[in-house]
């Protein structure tokens, strides 16, 4: 997992994207990591047949176990492997050690298990051993030509995975600059990476961003929930949540130091579910919110200020919760399963929650859902201020969002009241997520209801569930 570092800006957006989307045609930036610093994880085959059965179409792996490897073949799962911080000496030094270790990690099992990237040491740049990091660059280069011999160096990727500590200054986002003190390393790396056409991989964890300023508004800013957001006084782009912020602050950095065309990879991020009693931010609740509406905001494609209309590949931390890893217990509450294969928590992952079935039983293209669902409706809850409904409605109109039946001659604008507004714009936002309830909290100043609350003219999108 990262290191923890204190990111004004980290991680977060609050867009959404009907269920409508196919899957299987569009989820290829989601992935997972594979931990398995655990003694109680089911079998890689029983992981990689859960794996198809989500919208996830990417997994990472620490390492290169043979029978993980051999697990995901023919799943059309896209796998990273790793070489791991130890091998990177030996690597450096020998073109032939990098030569036997693409014989005996990737020649056996590619193109049946889609080995698509190949990281070499994982948050090498920030353990302050400067061998290890000088060796790193060599390590590499000598990987690439160990695939390019092997004629696979136009189909497999070879980087490298950092933390965020890599970042001299992130705040505001458009002042993003690497540490000076790793500069020419840095840059050497990067003239690898545009060199091969591979990415710049970052560990962004919005938690930390919590943990060391545990406001309410930090809170949401990290939650993909609404807020006041944070102007960049450079850019003057006001920012709604971490994850923009803090990939933008990369993005800025890459583009700072001329390497514009590096495209940034989310190698690790989440939210711990659990933690213990002085911990603060681990809670189902709040793991929940981040992964749910982060998964959302990937899909809607809408993206970052600075990258706009496209999503970064995204690798959620992560599959299992690892019941032997050190440390407090938020360490080991990362898991979106559990060892049963059963959801820790919904975050619209299943592939059965989608419209698009991978077997049609009719010939119908979007098949009714079965049983019907009972319909819901996001509103306000009973004595909310004014200022937050405002700020509620200047979040959602702000998106992008249809508000116009709110505007003057619209259908909904009158009763012309702050909470009329704000309980028809909110439902909007519900009805094009996910429709989760968590999907339905606005700073726990909203719930749902079954009762329809349209009247006269005004018709409230919805709402089944």
């Amino acid at each position: 997992m990262a290191v923890p570092i204190l990111l004004y800006y980290s991680f977060l957006f609050f867009s959404f994207t009907p269920l409508s989307i196919s899957l299987s045609e569009s989820q290829s930036f989601i992935g997972v990591n594979y931990g398995q610093v655990a003694d109680n994880l089911p079998p890689p085959e029983a992981t990689a047949k859960l794996l198809q059965s989500t919208a996830i179409e990417k997994v990472r792996l620490y390492g290169s176990d043979p029978a993980v490897i051999k697990a995901f073949a023919n799943t059309g799962i896209g796998i990273a492997i790793g070489v791991s911080n130890s091998d990177i000496p030996a690597m450096a030094a020998d073109p032939n050690f990098a030569k036997n270790w693409i014989g005996a990690n990737v020649a056996p099992f590619y193109p049946a298990s889609k080995i698509i990237l190949i990281n070499v040491g994982n948050e090498v740049m920030s353990y302050n051993d400067r061998n290890l990091m000088a060796q790193l660059l060599p390590a590499m280069q000598n990987l690439q030509n160990a695939l390019d011999s092997a004629d696979l160096g136009g189909k497999i990727k070879v980087s490298t995975v950092h933390s965020m500590a890599v970042l001299r200054q992130s705040d505001p986002p458009s002042s993003g600059s690497f540490d000076p003190s790793i500069g020419d390393l840095l840059k050497g790396l990067l003239g690898f990476n545009k060199a091969t056409g591979s990415p710049f991989a970052i560990n962004p964890y919005p938690y930390f961003a919590y943990r060391s300023d545990p406001r309410p508004e930090t809170l949401a800013f990290c939650l993909f929930q609404p807020n006041s957001g944070r102007v960049d006084s450079g850019s003057k782009i006001k920012y709604t949540n971490m994850f923009d912020a803090q990939v933008d602050a990369i993005r800025s950095a890459l583009d700072a130091m001329g390497f514009n065309s590096v495209e940034i990879v989310v190698a690790e991020t989440g939210w711990p579910y659990k933690g213990d009693s002085n911990e603060v931010g681990p809670s189902v609740e709040n793991a929940k919110a981040y992964n749910g509406n982060l998964i959302a905001h990937l899909r809607s494609m809408v993206g970052t200020p600075l990258m706009p209309g496209k999503s970064v590949d995204t690798y959620l931390f992560a599959v299992y919760d690892e019941d032997q890893k050190p440390g407090p217990t938020s360490e080991r509450s990362f898991g979106l399963f559990k060892p049963d294969l059963t959801m820790t928590y919904d975050v619209g992952l299943s592939k059965t929650s989608q419209t698009t079935p991978s077997t049609p039983k009719t010939p119908t293209i979007n098949p009714a859902p079965k049983p019907e669902k009972e319909a819901y409706w996001c509103v306000p809850k009973g004595g909310v201020s004014d200022a937050q409904l405002q700020a509620n409605l200047d979040y959602v109109c702000g998106q992008g969002l249809d508000c116009s039946p709110i505007q003057p001659g619209g259908a909904c604008f009158e009763p012309s009241t702050v909470a009329s507004h704000a309980s028809y714009a909110m439902n909007v936002l519900y009805q094009s997520s996910e429709k989760k309830p968590w999907n339905c909290d606005f700073s726990q100043t909203a719930t749902l209801t079954s009762t329809n609350p349209s009247y006269d003219k005004c018709i409230y999108p919805g709402g089944s569930s």
